[in-house]
């Protein structure tokens, strides 16, 4: 699988792609580009920290972070090396290990199994542990394979979910028509500041 070139070329050919950890393989239906330094919605866009090392490359790895204080996101590391971007995994469709999914997301019908960026790592079971994991080597615990082709008609494109400021119209999210897997779209919402007397 070709993770080179442009974080916006890339992330609209991870559709269809294959994601396998802990039993359970999921069908890539929605994934969202993020650019790094250049791009005011990226954790690299003030550059290299700890946190973001991981994303300045090899192409290929696993980018884990915990949001909210309770959930995991998993994005795939592309481009060229020393340049970071990444692709948030947004949603997919459980294709193998369905009963342990459901085990995962109890109370969860089936087309919500992996319908949201944190619905997929619990699906999965994908948590802290698995960031840098190499996503295309054959032996890693956590992979990304090729799927099936997609047609390019399928493909939607718009602005990615929750990202305000200068990125909130950066068309940057991608989906395939009609799959009921596709989360729901949320705009930013301005945080409010307190005004104390």
């Amino acid at each position: 699988m070709n993770l080179g070139g442009r974080v916006a070329e890339v992330a609209p050919r991870l559709l269809g792609a294959i994601i396998r950890a802990n039993g359970v393989a999921v069908r890539l239906t929605e994934v969202e580009a993020y650019e790094g330094e250049s791009d005011p919605g990226s954790h690299a866009f003030r550059g290299r920290t700890p946190r973001t090392e991981v994303m300045f490359g090899p192409p290929g790895r696993a980018y884990v972070y915990f949001t909210y204080g309770m959930h995991w996101c998993l994005n795939v590391v592309c481009g060229p090396d020393g340049v970071a971007s990444a692709v948030l995994l947004r949603a997919g469709e459980v294709i193998e290990g369905e009963d342990l999914a459901r085990a995962r997301r109890p109370g969860s019908n089936d087309r919500d199994l992996a319908r949201g960026p944190a619905r997929l790592t619990k699906a999965l079971a994908i948590d802290g542990d698995y960031g840098g994991a190499d996503l295309l080597d054959p032996a890693s615990p956590l992979r990304l394979t090729a799927g099936e082709p997609v047609d390019e008609g399928a493909v939607r494109v718009g602005p990615r979910v929750g990202v305000g400021g200068a990125g909130a119209v950066t068309p940057w999210r991608f989906w395939l028509a009609g799959e009921p897997t596709v989360s729901v779209y949320r705009p930013a919402v301005p945080r409010r500041r307190t005004v104390r007397p």
